[in-house]
């Protein structure tokens, strides 16, 4: 009887970069599926039930982080691994916090890669040498104890849509809400933030990995 092959389904909005993740990770494992936002994700997690889901944070609608953390909650056993541009020791903590089991950087090497989602799938965490010389259990044990971002679930998904670019409108369309319900959202986070302005709100969406620099609309 042949070996099971690991299911891996893959969360990217780069088309081109998620087809050639597609092809490279077919030679080894089962590639259920591909999508390009986190609600995709949440609902092709639950379809296909995948062993191991390889996502990049920065995705329009729902970033990977907050998607992360709805899947903790409906998929408990699936491993998770973070492949992304983000650099920072904060966002890799973060995406711990929210229950990633790897986090690797796009400009690692593809063994990299395989090396992570072997550690993975054996049931070991792995930490990119490119965020940390710690080992990756005590880098774990550090971002676990740290602080979480003070924000709430809503409001990260709330200034995620106005660092895309979207108008109050349109945020509220998405979530289903009322502008004035978004505007208080918006007034609240400047408040707790410090910030007198959107554009330093907007900084903040970015220094917390929910969208990259530059990818507003």
């Amino acid at each position: 009887m042949r070996p099971r092959r690991f299911r891996i389904l893959l969360a990217d909005d780069h088309p081109i970069l998620a087809e050639s993740l597609r092809v490279l990770l077919s030679q080894h494992y089962e590639v259920v599926g591909s999508v390009t936002d986190g609600h995709a994700l949440l609902k092709a997690a639950e379809e296909m039930q995948p062993d191991i889901i390889v996502s990049d944070i920065a995705m329009p609608g729902l970033n990977g982080l907050d998607a992360a953390t709805r899947l903790r909650q409906k998929l408990p056993r699936v491993r998770l691994l973070f492949l992304t541009m983000t650099l920072d020791q904060d966002v890799a903590a973060e995406a711990i916090r929210r229950g990633a089991d790897a986090y690797v950087v796009k400009s690692a090497p593809v063994s990299e890669l395989f090396e992570a989602i072997g550690q993975v799938l054996d049931g070991r965490p792995y930490i990119t040498p490119a965020i940390t010389e710690e080992p990756a259990g005590v880098f774990i044990e550090r971002a676990q104890k740290a602080v979480r971002s003070t924000l709430t679930v809503r409001q990260r998904e709330v200034l995620q849509l106005l660092a895309e670019g979207r108008s109050m409108k349109e945020a509220a369309a998405v979530l289903d809400l009322t502008p004035r319900t978004i505007a208080f959202h918006k007034y609240s986070m400047m408040e707790q933030l410090g910030v007198k302005t959107t554009a330093a709100l907007i900084q903040h969406a970015v220094a917390l990995g929910l969208v990259t620099p530059g990818s507003r609309a």
